[in-house]
């Protein structure tokens, strides 16, 4: 990525969940192994939503490629993932999807609505096998963690980020 690049491009990961509720948490402990386990670029910023819903719009302002990581419930298997992009994302949150869709879907429109809607968005979900309160995932999502991080991985070398393991 050139000088440019890094000036004009502003990404937020933002994971988002209840570490408290079983595999609503995937969202957020996908970040915590992303921000334990390898460095960024300036221009990045990987985050612990949690469950803040509207409380993260200033986390929204400049951001020119959005990528979530949460909770989605698709009715599929537990641990099977989900990538919606664009214009796929409002519309699946209008539905079903997230746990914390109206939190989520508000979040995005009130930024819309502020001429912060970053260019490109990318929702990375993960259905849930339990949403029920407890700390731990259940095994058919904690085994598909490294995949769900590779995932985002992916999605930042397609945005031009370079990420190097620690």
């Amino acid at each position: 990525m050139n000088s440019g690049d890094a000036v004009s491009k502003s990404v937020l990961v933002l994971g988002i969940g209840n570490l408290v509720m079983c595999d609503d948490g995937v969202g957020v402990r996908v970040v915590q192994e992303l921000q334990r386990s390898y460095r960024f670029p300036e221009n990045v910023k990987v985050v612990d939503g949690g469950t803040l819903g509207l409380d993260l719009l200033p986390m929204l302002e400049n951001v020119t490629h959005l990528i979530l990581v949460d909770a989605v419930e698709t009715g599929e298997k537990a641990g099977t993932m989900t990538r919606l992009s664009g214009a796929e994302l409002p519309v699946a949150l209008a539905t079903k999807l997230s746990p914390h869709q109206m939190g989520l879907k508000d979040l995005l429109a009130v930024s819309e609505l502020m001429g912060h809607s970053p260019r490109e968005m990318v929702l990375i979900g993960v259905q849930p096998g339990c949403i029920e309160m407890g700390v731990e995932m259940t095994p058919d999502v904690d085994a598909r963690l490294d995949e769900v991080v590779a995932n985002v991985l992916s999605e930042l070398e397609k945005f031009g980020v370079n990420v190097v393991r620690k």
